[in-house]
């Protein structure tokens, strides 16, 4: 099943050059759950930053972005020339169109220049030539108008502006301010549990942060406006933690917002400060899991962090049901994880010899769908080596 399958716009090919150790990668038929998993320093946060890169640049600008990573000298392939490059190709179930979105991105005296940015569709999914909707390099460049029918030269202030960012706020432009808003829409998961045990000030909030320092808020937007929502999640998280009754956000008298989860056996709600660790960050998974408006690319870092390996499984089960509302992008080390997961939907990431990062789908090795096919879980198989790559302790994780 590829990821077009579900009623949200859903990334099927993505192609990166350039950045970092990512010198030329492509993952292509990507599923509703797409799970990275590989040695240490493979390059698994790497594919994840590229999409917190791009929201990061769209939902402020590309200069931040780019000098919060410290320009060329940083971003660039070690010993690569010529730009940073990205290519997605999604499916928009409402228009069933293919789009494909390009950009190349530069350097000159310290600042980003977009040396390339290219929006096309096919109307029919592998039929008939793409329609170009918008072409830009260095500022300017044409995009296609509905109302007039014909394409409009456009010039941004700046080369380092991004065409479909900066167009895709105007409302004559409907094509490019869909893709604005799916890239601004993405949620990447950087859970701090220090943050998370913070008290916020209170008013409901209905998503969470990357740090997850607002989870009172959207316990208390839940409460408000979703309460089944929030029951579901208590009912998971009520399985999964023995004794846990139910979680309340609670004011307090300065505006402050307390979160307090009670135990069944006693009366008196403990709070944040003194939950485990393992018990806030599967509340805060399960808040992004269980999203009333959820976002349409979901990205979650080693959520088996702090959490019991026996949670694993049901873990991935809850992801997966999620997966139908979102396509979700996990980075994982966890065999008990994985065991949940499906061939198709696992990839292994490794470095070559000369230090950059090759990508292998699990579906695609032969050796390892025979053991499947004999009843084989994925996680075992895994630890037993028959993927015959991303072992670091073989080869530093390169075929065998």
């Amino acid at each position: 099943m590829t990821a077009s399958g579900g009623s949200k716009p859903a990334i099927e090919r993505l192609h990166i050059r350039n950045y970092r150790v990512l010198r030329d990668v492509t993952f292509e038929t990507l599923t509703p759950l797409t799970v990275l998993f590989g040695p240490n320093g493979s390059g698994k946060s790497t594919v994840f930053d590229v999409f917190a890169f791009l929201h990061e640049a769209f939902t402020t600008n590309l200069r931040r972005a780019w000098d919060g990573r410290n320009r060329i000298a940083e971003i660039r392939s070690r010993g690569a020339e010529g730009p940073v490059e990205f290519e997605l190709k999604y499916h928009d179930p409402s228009t069933n169109r293919l789009i494909t979105y390009q950009l190349a991105i530069d350097e000159e005296s310290g600042s980003p220049v977009v040396e390339r940015e290219l929006l096309r569709w096919t109307t029919n999914p592998g039929q008939g030539r793409p329609t170009e909707i918008l072409k830009f390099s260095r500022g300017e460049g044409a995009v296609y108008d509905e109302q007039a029918g014909a394409k409009s030269p456009e010039r941004l202030d700046s080369a380092d502006l991004l065409a479909v960012s900066s167009l895709g706020q105007l409302s004559r432009y409907p094509q490019v301010a869909a893709l604005r808003r799916f890239i601004t829409g993405w949620y990447l998961s950087y859970l701090n549990i220090d943050q998370v045990r913070q008290q916020p000030m209170a008013g409901p909030q209905e998503k969470l942060s990357v740090t997850g320092d607002n989870l009172a808020n959207v316990i208390q937007y839940l409460a408000d406006r979703h309460p089944e929502r929030l029951q579901g999640i208590f009912d998971v998280l009520s399985q999964r933690i023995p004794g846990l009754e139910r979680v309340d956000s609670e004011q307090m008298p300065d505006g402050r917002l307390l979160l307090r989860l009670k135990d069944r056996p006693f009366d008196t709600p403990m709070l944040a400060k003194f939950i485990s660790d393992g018990t806030l960050k599967l509340l805060a998974y399960l808040t992004v899991l269980f999203d009333p408006a959820p976002a349409p690319i979901v990205g979650i870092e080693e959520p088996e962090n702090q959490l019991h390996p026996r949670l694993l499984y049901p873990l991935a089960e809850e992801v997966r049901a999620a997966s139908a509302e979102s396509q979700i992008l996990v980075t994982t080390h966890s065999p008990y994880f994985a065991d949940a997961l499906r061939p198709e939907e696992m990839w292994a990431l490794y470095r070559d010899e000369d230090g950059f990062t090759q990508c292998s789908r699990a579906s695609e090795n032969r050796r390892l769908m025979a053991m499947v096919d004999a009843g084989g879980s994925l996680g075992s198989l895994w630890m037993e080596g028959y993927f015959g790559v991303g072992d670091p302790l073989t080869r530093s994780g390169r075929p065998i």
